[in-house]
Formats: structure tokens, sequence, C-alpha cells
């Protein structure tokens, strides 16, 4: 009997199935317009393009109103340059990244060509499209391939990577479409909120874009912070000293929580510890781990038991070239450059024994989450996103619409088999690859670690199956790997199939054959060897689907059901025949973390026998549900991070714009005097408070702070002592003074001069204090969480006290840039005379004007910088005028240096 919610699903259709027939509609109007379309020569392609972007951008016409249009000429233009016609599942996938979707579509459906609807009609905006990978492969192919569509219909494309030379990256954002990967974006986004000036930035807006592998950038990696941080004191003989004492430990010392992926000393540890460190002298004699001048050695030695416990070689990182490298869980990808935070990486450094670089403070950071909420507009698309849409929807604002496939799914999907240990799982696993081998049926072998499929290899080659192994170690080998694994007889163990970007075609993939016999012989006729490639890719494919297809196997289940479909899909693309089978043991991480006790009780008493499985529907379920725990676990975390991470995000947002604001402006002289005016009223509250008289203030404290902050003298007693003056009539003579102070620098700098000085003092001003404030925030989230025990919430007591600080920092700066700004002096002429006569000793000297001091010291000698300079101070620069030599020292003029008015 059906469900009331089946049975009313059969006759209104799911909200998924609604969201289909909306746009069915829209596609059928393109559809028409076809015909119109491939009567038009290549140049009435890109004049279209050039007519529907006059229209959006003077003509005011909404994206929605042009997107048949733009569509139907960007389907042409795809059937041009590529030689391939969108299906209409296609259009429809991107009608709803245009919308504002996750567009969720089987792999081998044409993702990456689906994209370039919505981010042409998007681009006709005139303010760039950006379309974000997992790797810069991807980026690059992607770019390289769709480029051609692009230039068909006269658009240009950018591609940015790392350690791209500035003026390339530059011009790659100006493109109308840019391919990206998530991590450049971030870090460009965060480099160019430390610039120094608008020409440098590298980003223009953050109007729309397109992620792939949507539930990979935007779930996986979502807790993980983009932190660009600069060197801090180095402690490396701790850690080694550390170390060394962590294998001593027993189980009685430690707990380990897996779930959480905690570890933590016991009670006994401690004390065992503590012994051991007074031994040594690591812990002075009489201090305990307990007091508070020990807090740095505990969290030293927490993050040594962290690194030998929940942390395992080739399989949660690798050792390569002297350095460890972290292994993505979700893709099995090297992440060369990604270090661990808080000290946690130089611990491994030191289990390993490779050299230890030192920690880090932040300097700038971002969270994926909070970065792409930046973007007007946000669209995504991979193989499996349904199994997340409530995380979508309540953090990003995205919905999930599951594209139709183009044929229907033809692949068998078989239930799991479950065994009592992980051997007799191996054992089964082997068998059921040598029998599809038998038959010449292509099999893709699944697995959760590196270490996992060097050892299913190993047993591999012992029965003489020959394979290959796609993991971290085989990183450049990856897209070849995934190419054959289509082949008739071809065994492939693959560590994780996410975001590898190359499809599995049944027979192998006819590009990659031509790309590389074109490679080997290039003296061959390109289209005899495609033709003949094709005749031999037609009958091996033949030979596969007899077979059955790719067979799947999975060797463990993940604990998200997202990467279990990610695997199993890539089994019966575009109607191919394909199945999928999972084997389980009670020994595997997910059944031994989330409860097999009870399963193995049951299997123990229906008295299976040793190499028997258990397979049955039941089991299925009860694994999904399991599966779907950590997924909402792991949601809450996520969740409860990012009301965290909202709050700086907040902050870090008022500063960047502030930033920004500061570095298009020409004059800020009065966001300076502002500041200076609520200096002088902050000391005036302070020393000779209103309402109070005048044998009450406190003018000596009042003359000391004005010396400091304002770098003036002023009789401050004998205005006391006359008749009638209060604490209006001091404001007034101080503001005047400041003011006159400042003018006459002003004067004597030369006002253009003033001008770069006030900006560049107050920008490095702002970044001093952000960072500072970056760690005084990362150290009260440490400790905010302790607030609970005394039934207070640490989240609003964290808001709280995050604003007071930040309140506190912009004091702060206020403070410092007013103190900075009074505290230059123009130089002598006699000063200035011997700095120039040192560094261009064959010009005479020549008359000179008062400029900013610079520190006493000695003429720098041709080629260095002046006595005292320091890149990031410009009060130390002097003050050159703008045809002078630049006082680093580069030998180009001030202006052309660092005297670059912005």
């Amino acid at each position: 009997m059906l469900g009331l919610g089946t049975l009313a699903k059969k006759v209104f259709g799911t909200p998924n199935d609604r969201k289909v027939k909306s746009v069915r509609p829209l596609v059928a109007k393109i559809n028409a317009l076809e015909p119109d379309f491939v009567k038009l020569s290549d140049a009435e392609i890109i004049e279209k393009t050039h007519e529907l972007q006059k229209r959006a951008q003077e003509g005011g016409e909404s994206l929605d109103s042009l997107l048949p249009e733009a569509f139907a000429n960007c389907r042409e233009g795809a059937r041009r340059a590529l030689g391939l016609r969108a299906f209409d599942v296609q259009l429809m996938g991107g009608i709803f990244l245009h919308q504002g979707n996750i567009a969720e579509m089987k792999t081998g459906e044409g993702k990456t060509l689906m994209a370039t609807f919505p981010a042409y009609l998007n681009a006709l905006a005139g303010k760039g499209v950006h379309v974000v990978t997992v790797n810069d492969y991807l980026a690059r192919r992607d770019a390289e391939w769709m480029s051609k569509v692009y230039g068909a219909l006269g658009l240009t494309t950018g591609v940015v990577y790392p350690f791209q030379p500035d003026d390339e990256k530059r011009i790659a954002y100006a493109a109308d479409v840019t391919y990206a990967t998530n991590n450049e974006l971030g870090f460009d986004y965060l480099r160019d909120n430390m610039k120094g000036s608008v020409e440098e930035m590298m980003q223009r807006d953050h109007f729309f874009a397109i992620v792939d592998e949507v539930d990979s950038i935007l779930i996986d990696e979502a807790r993980t912070p983009l932190i660009i941080s600069g060197p801090s004191q180095d402690r490396s003989e701790l850690y080694v000293a550390l170390d060394k004492y962590i294998p001593e430990l027993t189980e009685a010392h430690y707990t380990v929580d897996e779930k959480t992926r905690n570890a933590t000393f016991t009670e006994e540890g401690n004390e065992y510890m503590e012994r051991r460190l007074h031994e040594v002298g690591i812990l002075p004699e009489g201090q305990s781990l307990y007091d508070p001048e020990s807090t740095t050695i505990v969290h030293h030695i927490t993050q040594a038991l962290r690194a030998h416990k929940l942390f395992h070689k080739d399989q949660n990182y690798v050792v390569a070239g002297g350095e460890i490298v972290l292994i993505d869980e979700f893709t099995g990808r090297m992440m060369k450059g990604r270090r661990l935070s808080d000290g946690l990486h130089q611990a491994i450094e030191a289990k390993e024994g490779v050299a230890i670089q030192p920690e880090n403070v932040t300097l700038a950071s971002v969270t994926f989450q909070n970065y792409f909420r930046l973007y007007d507009k946000l669209a995504g698309m991979t193989g499996t996103a349904a199994t997340e849409a409530e995380e979508f929807a309540e953090i990003y604002s995205l919905g999930v619409v599951e594209v139709p496939t183009n044929r229907p799914v033809a692949r068998i999907d078989e239930h799991d088999r479950v065994y009592r240990t992980a051997a007799e799982k191996y054992a089964a696993v082997i068998e059921a690859i040598k029998e599809a081998h038998a038959k010449g049926q292509p099999i893709l072998v699944g697995t959760t670690s590196i270490e996992k499929s060097e050892m299913l290899s190993e047993m591999l080659k012992k029965d003489g199956i020959p394979h290959n192994v796609l993991n971290a170690r085989q990183h450049a080998q990856e897209a070849q790997i995934v190419a054959d694994a289509g082949r008739f007889g071809a065994v492939t163990i693959a560590t994780n199939m996410a975001g590898r970007g190359t499809d599995i075609q049944l027979g192998g993939n006819v590009e990659m054959k031509v790309h590389d016999e074109l490679a080997a012989h290039p003296e061959a006729n390109p289209d005899e060897l495609r033709s003949r490639i094709e005749a031999e890719h037609a009958e091996e494919k033949q030979k596969v689907i007899e077979a059955g297809g790719l067979f799947v196997l999975g060797t463990e289940r993940h604990e998200s059901r997202r990467i279990d479909n990610q695997l199993r899909g890539r089994s019966g693309r575009q109607g191919d025949p394909g199945r999928s089978l999972f084997f389980l043991s009670l020994e595997d991480d997910l059944m031994r973390i989330f409860g097999s006790d009870k399963l193995d009780a049951v299997l123990s008493k229906l008295g299976m026998k040793e190499g028997e499985a258990i397979i049955h529907p039941w089991v299925n379920k009860s694994l999904e549900r399991a599966q779907a725990k950590v997924e909402g676990r792991n949601f809450d975390i996520r969740k409860q991070l990012l009301k965290f991470d909202d709050v700086m995000n907040d902050q870090r947002k008022a500063i960047f714009s502030q930033r920004r604001e500061i570095m298009e402006a020409e004059d800020i002289s009065e966001i300076t005097r502002d500041m200076r005016l609520q200096v002088v009223a902050d000391l005036l509250d302070t020393y000779m408070p209103p309402k109070s008289y005048a044998d009450q203030w406190d003018v000596e404290g009042m003359r000391a702070a004005v010396i400091d902050q304002l770098n003036l003298d002023l009789p401050f007693a004998e205005w006391a002592a006359e008749e009638g003056v209060d604490q209006d009539v001091v404001s007034e003579r101080l503001e005047a003074a400041t003011d006159a102070y400042m003018a006459q620098k002003a004067e004597a700098f030369g006002d253009e001069t003033m001008r770069v000085i006030e900006k560049q003092i107050l920008l490095q001003t702002i970044d001093g204090k952000w960072r500072e404030h970056l760690v005084t925030l990362e150290h009260l989230r440490s400790v905010v969480g302790f607030r609970g025990y005394a039934q207070r919430d640490p989240l609003s007591e964290y808001k709280t006290e995050a604003f007071h600080l930040f309140e506190t920092m912009l004091d702060g700066l206020r403070v410092e840039v007013t103190r900075r700004l009074a505290q230059i002096r123009p130089l002598t002429d006699e000063e200035r005379a011997a700095i120039l006569a040192q560094q261009m000793p064959q010009m005479a000297a020549p008359e000179v004007e008062p400029e900013p001091e610079i520190p006493a010291g000695e003429a720098p000698q041709p080629g260095t910088p002046a006595p005292g300079f320091v890149e990031s101070d410009p009060t130390t620069w002097g003050n050159p005028s703008r045809n002078d030599p630049c006082p680093c020292g580069s030998g180009e003029k001030f202006k052309h240096c660092h005297g670059r008015i912005v």
C-alpha cells in the first residue's frame, strides 16, 4: 500500500518535477530560434553578441528577457567551435544556473559545456563571470577548451593560476569569463585587500560565479579557512623535544575520539607527561602543567598527541621531497602549500623527522563560505548535491534542481555485501575483480585511503592482474589513468573520484588517444589518424558493452553519501550499461565508529560462516541512516563555525570596504582631520572632563598626552589659570593649534606628497591593527567555549567581546595615525643636500625645499636605501620632490617608485 506522501507525489509530481516542467517552455523558445541562428555567418554571431551587450548595458533590458536569444546564439557558437550541439537537458541546466541554483547532473552529461550558456548570458552585463573549478589542471583545461566557444561569440576568456605574473593575472580577471580555482580566487581576494592602491588590485566585481563540483567546494572545504600568514617565533626545538615522549605513552594515558577527531590526555597521562618534562627540564621545577605559565607547553604536547594518534601517514598526509604534504580526504589529491594551523603541522613534521618550518601568524583570512557569499549571484553544478540540499539552502540560499539525464540510466546498483572482518571482505573483493576481469569488463575500484589502495594493489599483483592505481602519488598522470579506465579489461584502483574532470568513456577516450598518437607521430595525417582511432574505439566499446559496461566496486562506505554517489556515478554515463556494488566489513571505519556492535551480535547469532556476506535492503537502509546522521552532525559543526566566522566576516567587510574607499579617494585629509579631532575630544574627556572645574583638571597629564599623540607642547596650566576657560575653550584652542600645525606640514611637504604620505600611513596602520585584531579574535575564540560552564552562551559572549575589541581597535587606529602624522617633520636643507650629494655625486646639490625627517645616520651609497629607510613606513622616506631619485635606492624617480600617486 502506498504512503500518503508517495500517493500525493504521483498525483502532483515532486517539487523537482515542477521546477523541470517550469523551464520547458523556455527550452522550446530557444529551440524555435535555432533555424534563424544557423543561418548567421560567423561575423553575424559576434555582431549578435555586441547587440545583446548593448541591450543589456545601455538599453536596460534584463538578462532574463535576453535569455532565449543568448542561449540560441551560444548553442550555435559552440556547435561551430567544438562540433557539439547542446542537448535540451544542458540548456535546462544552464537556465537553472542562471537563476542561481545548483544543477545536479549525472557524470558524463556535459556540465562543462552547459556552464557556457549562463556564463555567456551573464557576461553580457560587462561585470565579468567567474567559473570555479577544484584544481589548476581543470581550470586551464576548461578555459582552453571553452575559450573556442567564447571566442566564436566575440567574448574574451581568462584563466587564473598560482604564481601567475601580475600583469597576466590582471588581464585574466578583466576578461568576460574567467576560469580559476576556489583557492586562487579566495587568496586573490585577500591579497587585493592588502594592496596599497586600486591599480594594484586584481579582482573586479563579485557579480556571478558558477562553481563546478559545488558540493566539494562549498561543503567539504567550507570549514577550511584560507589564510595568508607571516612567520612568527621559531619553536622547532620544542616540537622535536616533546615529540620524543609521545611514543612512550600507553592507552591509559590518553583518549581518542574519532567522531570529533580529537585526542586528549587522561589525568594519568597528564601526571606522566609532567613527571617526564620535569626530569628533562622542559617544565621548571615546582611548575605544574595546570599552571597558567604552562599554557604553551600544554598546547604543544596536545598537538604532538594529535599528530601521532589522529594523523596517519599515506592516509592524511604523505612525505614528499622532505615535506609533509596534506591529502584532501574528499578528492585524494595532494594539497601542496596547504598547512595545518595552530602548530599541528609542525608537530607532524617533528613526528616524521623532516625540517620544521616556523609557525605563522595570520595576516588575513576568509572561509569559502564567506568568500562565495560575496557574489551578487551564485550557482553551482555537480553530480551529487541532493543529499545536502538543506545546507545549500540555509547557508548559501541556493536551490538544488536534479536535471534529467539525456538518456535513461541503465546502470544496475546492487545491494551492499557486509562481511564480519576486513580480511574476508578483501578476499571477496579480489574474487569479484577476477570474475569481472576474466570477461574483459573494465573495473573501477574505490578505496578511502592511499594505504588501502596500495594494499589492494599488492594483492592484485600477487594474483597477476594488471591494473592502474590513481591516488595522490599519481597526481600528474591522473587524466591519462581516468581516460583509460573504461577500456576492455582495464582495472583501476582510485582513492577518490570526486572532481577528476575527465570522463570514463567505454572503450577509452578518443580525444586522449588522438592527442597521444599525434604527440608520438607528429608527421601523421590528423584526419586519417582520427578515423583509424575512432574505428578501433567503436570496436572496443562494443566489446566493453557486451562485457556489461563499467563495474564500479566500492571497498568501503564513506561517511558522506555524496562521495559514494560520485564513485557510483562514474558508471552508466549517457545511457551506457554498468553495475555498482559496495563491499563492507564490520571493521570499516564507518561501521566501527558508528555502532556495528549490535550488527556484529546479530550476525554471530545467525551463525554466519567465514567468508559469508549478509545482503539485504535493510542493511543498506541502516547504513544510509548512519551516513545521514554523520552528515547532519557535520552540518551542525559547519553551521556553528559559520556563526562565529560571521562575526569576524562583518568586521572584515567593514575594514576592507573602508580600505577600498581610502584607496579610491584622491584626498583623505578630511578623514585624517576627523580622526585627529576625535583624538582631541577623547583626550579632553580623559584629562579635562566636561562639567568639571579647572582646578580638577589633570593639566600635566594632558600636556604629556598631547606631546605624545599630537607632537605639540601647549601651555595647559596657563589656560587653566585663565578666568572663564572651560573645556569648550580648550577644545577650540587645541583644535586650532593642531590644524595650524598640520597645515604647516602640508605646506612644507607640498600638497601632493602630503596626500601620498597620509594615504600610506593610514593604510599601513589599518593593516597592522587588523592583523593584531585577528590574533586577538583567534585567542578569544579558543577560550570563549569555556563560558558554557558558567551557563553563558559562548556565541553571544563572542559577539559582545568581539564588538568591544573592534571598537578598541578603531580607537587605537585613530591614535596611531594621528601620532605618526604629527611626528613627521621637515628635513633641514643641509640634511637633504648631504643625502642628494651621496646619491648623485656627479650633480651639484640643487636648491631644496624643506622635507620630512629621515633618522640621523650615514648617508646612503648609490643603489642603497637612504639611512633609516623602512619600506612599510612613509615617515622614514624623507621628502624628495617628484623627480628626485627614490630614497629606497632603486635608481628610479620618486614619482615612478614609492611616490607613485594612487
